[in-house]
């Protein structure tokens, strides 16, 4: 089967974002991340796939790795140290990690909530998940629905969209606490680099008017930490102090 050079393009995520479109995505994401990461501070950090997207290069954890699936999308160059491994089932021991980042993860794994429980797992108490994805209730999203019903892909093809509301309400159904977000790419879904650039004047109206419909979002969770419960002895000698008499002293009553 034959497909045009735009259907190619959206076979998968790679190949599509070295598009005019790709391009000007994986600017305004690298963008995020750079402004996101630098200020969160650890020792381990881990990017879940896109080798084409550093997105820890401004992160200055000691230890950071890219984990790539079994075969990773296009066959970019990956960035070393790179790790393999199934991000439903992260090589990594529970609550070892900092900092955990997923550039259009979700949308690429074989079960993406399973995917967040890993997250989950992973990462210590008050550690940090840093979540992009493209944001189906877009210009993007819609002519992307739109080209499933009969004509050429204008995003991936691989993946499903998640909304940013569905990902925050699994985020907070597993022990998270979503402390930013913000959406982007507001330029209308053209193809050409100089059409991309003649629409350039509706990116800072979009982030005042519209910001929903930004072609992407960028989602900044908290692992909460959950509180102690004294159990046992140590419950019950507390109990006992509390109730221990003091003694008070008789005297004239003042107001």
């Amino acid at each position: 089967m034959h497909f045009s050079p735009e259907v190619r393009a959206s076979i998968s995520l790679e190949p599509w974002l070295q598009t005019p479109a790709g391009a000007y995505l994986l600017g305004w994401e690298r963008a995020q991340f750079d402004r996101i990461v630098a200020d969160i501070f650890g020792f381990h950090a881990v990017q879940l796939g896109l080798a084409s997207l550093p997105a820890l290069a401004h992160n200055r954890m000691p230890h950071r790795w890219l984990l790539e699936q079994p075969a990773p999308e296009g066959g970019a160059a990956l960035a070393a140290p790179t790790l393999w491994g199934d991000f439903t089932d992260l090589p990594f021991a529970s609550g070892s990690l900092d900092l955990v980042v997923l550039p259009h993860a979700l949308e690429r794994a074989s079960d993406p909530h399973a995917c967040l429980r890993e997250v989950d797992r992973v990462l210590v108490a008050g550690g940090h998940v840093v979540i992009t994805g493209f944001n189906a209730l877009s210009l993007w999203g819609g002519r992307q629905a739109l080209a499933r019903v009969g004509g050429s892909l204008y995003l991936p093809q691989r993946g499903e969209f998640i909304s940013p509301r569905r990902v925050r309400d699994w985020l907070r159904l597993l022990s998270f606490e979503v402390v930013g977000g913000r959406y982007g790419c507001y330029r209308p879904a053209v193809r050409t680099q100089a059409w991309l650039e003649r629409w350039r004047f509706v990116e800072a109206a979009g982030d005042r008017w519209w910001p929903m419909l930004g072609a992407a979002y960028v989602l900044v969770a908290t692992k909460r930490v959950r509180a102690m419960r004294l159990v046992g002895k140590a419950w019950a000698g507390q109990a006992r102090k509390a109730t221990v008499a003091r003694p008070v002293a008789h005297g004239r009553r003042r107001l």
